[in-house]
């Protein structure tokens, strides 16, 4: 992600986005102290997370397994799990309002969608000329008519979804260090290289490594606990320095952020870099090794059992090796795996194996402020898997209720190009053409 790059409700058990602010029972804060991680005692927010209509009927009703077509047998990515013609646009009850939010994003992004290869294999860039060429004009006020002109809804699989939301937290910070301010934020260190498998083997393709050179091999970079240790120490990369651990740890899980400076002026962080290391969720750990109580397997239950055990949190906080690196962002953000920024209520983080990036999606949830139409600008570490999405909220407390709250299930159908389904069948029944 890259924001998202990582996100979800349950997220710690699951997924990657996370609401950092605790909830019930005053909790604390972990900061360092003459070389030690202590806990200080910090209010919690008493505004509980939003209840949400639950919407038993859906809008559309899914197409028969069945009629799915496979292209080609990898099922890692959409080709693979199946596709089929879904329901016409037009009766699937687009509103004005979400649908002029999704042109605007897409017109912001889709000059990078013609260009991207996309790793589904639904669609090729020239596929989406014609629409992005079209988006740059077209009014606002008849964002529905843009849609239904230019899109056609296809299933990927069962088309079966699972949301989660992520936002974009603010935590206190600074760009001085002192003892207030310990944690240090990472740019991306200039050693870090990023290897495509692909160019080197078509068996794989879309694979890719992280690491460093030393010598003449590609060797693993430094895990979380190397550069919590100061591996990067000395190196001039600090962008600036966070107050907690605990906040600034789930900060990189969302991938961007805030930092609220001395003196009331904001910074904005947002992804540069990962250090290649798998992402753990620390919940699912913690869940397994019988950590947390009944009631507190959520993202609450989670921070307050690391704030009430901070030596053995920190432990646990490193086995989640992935590292995330910040550049400050000066420009509209935060930004999204296609370099664009995403937007609150608009933009949704997918895999990309199964989602063209930069293409709409319509979603039809349990949580009905989830219905509607999105743009796929982002994608995530723990967001894996067919219509699997992560949806995003921006900035504040409200957004992190949702956010926290939003772990629910429905059916998914994506934008594709009009005559892309077809042409996938056509190719399915004539492989040599």
């Amino acid at each position: 992600m890259k924001i998202g790059t990582l996100c979800g409700a349950m997220a710690l058990v699951s997924a990657c986005s996370l609401t950092i602010i605790p909830e019930g029972a005053a909790q604390g804060r972990s900061v360092q102290q003459d070389g030690e991680w202590v806990t200080e005692a910090t209010p919690a927010p008493a505004a509980p997370p939003p209840a949400y209509q639950q919407d038993s009927a859906a809008t559309f009703q899914p197409v028969d397994p069945a009629q799915l077509v496979k292209i080609g047998d990898d099922q890692t990515r959409a080709t693979g799990s199946g596709i089929a013609l879904g329901p016409d646009i037009a009766t699937l009850g687009l509103t004005d309002a979400k649908a002029s939010s999704a042109l605007q994003s897409y017109r912001t992004s889709c000059s990078s969608l013609v260009r991207r290869e996309d790793n589904s294999g639904l669609t090729t860039g020239s596929d989406w000329q014609l629409s992005c060429a079209a988006a740059q004009n077209w009014q606002d006020r008849d964002a529905i008519g843009f849609f239904t002109s230019y899109f056609e809804a296809a299933q990927v699989g069962d088309g079966r979804a699972f949301a989660t939301g992520y936002f974009e937290p603010q935590i206190d910070g600074s760009r001085f260090r002192n003892a207030r301010y310990p944690v240090p934020i990472y740019r991306r260190p200039a050693n870090l290289i990023d290897v495509d498998l692909g160019l080197f083997s078509e068996a794989l393709k879309d694979k890719r490594v992280r690491g460093k050179v030393e010598g003449t091999k590609l060797v693993p970079f430094e895990d979380r606990a190397a550069i919590d240790d100061g591996a990067l120490a000395g190196q001039g990369l600090e962008i600036a320095w966070a107050r907690d651990y605990i906040d600034f740890f789930f900060l990189q899980i969302q991938g961007s952020g805030r930092l609220a400076l001395p003196g009331g002026s904001v910074m904005r962080i947002g992804y540069a870099g990962q250090n290649g290391h798998d992402y753990t969720g620390i919940g699912k750990v913690m869940r397994e090794r019988g950590l947390l109580a009944d009631g507190k397997t959520n993202m609450q239950g989670i921070v307050e059992w690391l704030r009430a055990n901070p030596q053995e949190g920190m432990k646990i906080m490193r086995e989640n090796k992935s590292y995330v690196f910040f550049q400050e962002l000066t420009r509209p953000g935060p930004l999204g795996a296609m370099g664009h920024p995403v937007v609150a209520r608009t933009s949704v983080a997918a895999d990309r194996m199964f989602v063209p990036l930069g293409a709409p999606v319509f979603l039809d949830m349990e949580h009905d402020i989830a219905d509607g139409l999105w743009v796929a600008q982002d994608s995530g570490g723990a967001i894996k898997g067919p219509n699997r999405f992560d949806t995003f909220w921006g900035a504040g407390e409200e957004a992190a209720r949702i956010a926290g709250g939003m772990s629910s299930r429905g059916q998914a159908l994506i934008f594709l190009p009009k005559g892309t389904v077809s042409r996938l069948v056509a190719a399915r029944r004539n492989p040599g053409q």
